[in-house]
């Protein structure tokens, strides 16, 4: 049986499918040609990570599928509940990815309060010319330790951002529609570890008090923040985005930020991708990555590995 992983698939869970019996193709097809290359090469199981949907018709066009496959968590790619209401099995991959998210949440976090996203602008341009002057402009940066961060969404993404900041000293609080106390357990190098018990709060309140919020939320159909939401923040505090495009009205993102409501502001998904807004591009308090949260080769290695174990599990 034949796989077709159209994002890529790392060597790990390609070996694995292999040594089971299955041909993987690791080729990216575009999405116009998909449908005739699914059907005429007998394609069982499409693999997709951001890149690729999986819509109505192209599973009403490919009768042969018997599994779709999301490299990540979201699968907002793909149209679930009609894929399952015609037989197929959708598969992600929600664990895996999830301390490479967190650890670009604070990547970003630690850039922002210290102006890396301005000065790994300005230093080529001025460094030479005007040092004295940049240093005096990102001499007042700040501490993470004694801050609050404030997690939007508090599944297992968002408490692997509860990790790192308990481990850096932070305050962490956290609100979540489903989960109303969540034990976080933060585990140390020597095999030892500290556990905390972080009870959720209301939105309003994770907005009102903390100095900088994480959003770990799937795409919705409205705005989770918007201009009454970003007024509601502290005075120079910051937000983060590395789950979705479209949770946050970015237009009023800009607003906040061109007010000085907030410091700065941090994207790694857009709601245009793959073609974000050139005001946010180009916004000089906006630290910038292509959506690559998930993208370390750890997490690619245990999502290839976690693909396979699930398509085995169903078709071997």
């Amino acid at each position: 049986m034949k796989i077709l992983a159209n994002d890529g698939i790392s060597q790990s869970g390609i070996d694995m499918l292999t040594e089971a019996g299955f041909e993987v193709i690791n080729t990216n097809v575009a999405q116009e040609q998909l449908v005739n290359f699914i059907n005429d090469n007998k394609i069982v199981v499409l693999l997709v990570r951001s890149a690729t949907t999986a819509r109505k018709d192209l599973i009403d066009s490919c009768p042969g599928l018997k599994i779709i496959g999301r490299g990540g968590v979201g699968m907002d790619n793909i149209d679930v509940e009609y894929a399952r209401e015609k037989g197929l099995s959708v598969i992600n991959t929600p664990a895996a990815s999830s301390s490479s998210v967190a650890e670009l949440v604070f990547a970003h976090l630690f850039g922002g309060v210290r102006f890396l996203y301005d000065s790994n602008r300005n230093m080529p341009l001025e460094g030479e010319s005007n040092f004295k002057g940049l240093k005096k402009a990102y001499a007042r940066g700040i501490e993470l330790r004694g801050k609050t961060l404030g997690i939007i969404g508090f599944g297992r993404i968002g408490q692997e951002v509860a990790k790192i900041g308990l481990g850096l000293g932070m305050n962490v609080i956290a609100t979540d529609k489903y989960i109303d106390v969540a034990e976080i357990e933060v585990s140390l190098f020597n095999e030892t570890s500290l556990k905390a018990s972080i009870e959720t709060l209301s939105i309003d309140k994770v907005l009102e008090v903390s100095d900088f919020i994480s959003l770990h939320v799937p795409a919705q159909k409205d705005y989770v923040i918007g201009s009454k939401e970003l007024s509601m923040m502290k005075d120079n505090s910051a937000i983060i985005n590395a789950a979705r495009g479209g949770v946050i009205d970015e237009a009023a993102l800009v607003s906040a930020l061109d007010s000085n409501k907030l410091a700065f502001a941090c994207l790694d998904t857009f709601e245009n991708e793959p073609k974000p807004e050139i005001k946010l591009l180009m916004h000089p308090k906006i630290s910038l990555t292509p959506h690559i949260g998930a993208a370390t080769l750890e997490a690619q290695d245990r999502i290839g590995v976690e693909l396979g174990q699930q398509i085995i599990s169903i078709l071997g």
